[in-house]
């Protein structure tokens, strides 16, 4: 009698371990789903403003979004990317930036082939960039936010496949920290992708549905790293700080360039200030 009844004390137990088991998996898939499609609705969001504003957006605006959204990027790639990846091989005491420093170098230099290599117009730019090409205006400004969006969903990837390893010192709310703030920098980055599609002289829809097509390539560039990362272990921190270059080099090279040429580029540094303090103060307190 007594040996059944401890029988049917592990059996429970057992069972309790598999459901506890089962619910954290299916949370954490949760999370990596969310965590996925949250820049690309934050994109959307942003590219719906052509339906609510003028047809022209002043350059005021313009100016502070794209410091806004440097903001955010440069604090993403420091705190939620460049510090992680060090913070992974701390057991290596000062040998610990070599991962960090060799992903960044990669990172700059993968997306400054990649803008060689690529057809593309900057916004406010008459002189396409890359190869030379038929290509429509519409065409070229696609493949320069697409360009664009490619790191940052590199980089919510990335994180996301840290938070999915175990032991890893990246938690899955960190992850989510992450995907939220590059969602809240692409609200007015759809809106500046939109805004200038309607001034081209596309239909307010054909507008939101070429904005929010740029975002599409942050979900699949998410998936890949995750599957990357996922047969890499070892490669995480060199991927992360990867991710950080790729992220730095868009800021560098086209959005800094953007907001702070003609007049109210101060516009732009207030915006850098409240991007980069929102986004160091969602990643150190909520993470």
């Amino acid at each position: 009698m007594k040996n059944n009844t401890y029988l049917c004390s592990l059996q429970k137990t057992y069972i309790g371990d598999h459901i506890g088991l089962l619910k954290t998996q299916k949370k954490t898939m949760e999370g990596t789903i969310i965590g996925l499609l949250l820049p690309l609705l934050g994109t959307m969001l942003g590219s719906a403003f052509v339906f609510f504003m003028r047809n022209e957006m002043s350059i005021r605006l313009q100016k502070s979004l794209l410091g806004f959204a440097s903001g955010v990027m440069v604090a993403a790639s420091v705190w939620s990317l460049l510090i992680p990846s060090m913070d992974m091989v701390e057991d290596q005491g000062r040998l610990r930036i070599i991962p960090a420093l060799l992903g960044f170098l990669f990172g700059i230099i993968f997306l400054l082939l990649i803008d060689y290599i690529t057809p593309h117009l900057h916004l406010n730019s008459t002189k396409p960039e890359g190869p030379k090409s038929r290509l429509s205006r519409t065409a070229m400004l696609t493949f320069a936010v697409t360009i664009h969006n490619l790191p940052e969903g590199m980089a919510v990837g990335v994180v996301l496949a840290g938070a999915l390893q175990e032991g890893s010192a990246i938690s899955m709310p960190a992850a989510l920290v992450m995907a939220i703030g590059i969602a809240i920098q692409n609200i007015p980055e759809g809106a500046i992708i939109s805004m200038p599609m309607r001034e081209a002289g596309n239909s307010r829809m054909k507008s939101f549905v070429i904005g929010s097509l740029s975002g599409i390539v942050e979900p699949i560039g998410g998936i890949l790293v995750i599957l990357l990362a996922s047969t890499l272990t070892p490669a995480l921190p060199y991927l992360l700080s990867f991710a950080a270059g790729a992220m730095i080099y868009v800021v560098v090279e086209e959005l800094i360039p953007e907001a702070s040429q003609g007049e109210h580029s101060n516009l732009a540094t207030i915006g850098f200030a409240i991007g980069f303090a929102l986004m160091m103060t969602l990643d150190v307190v909520l993470a």
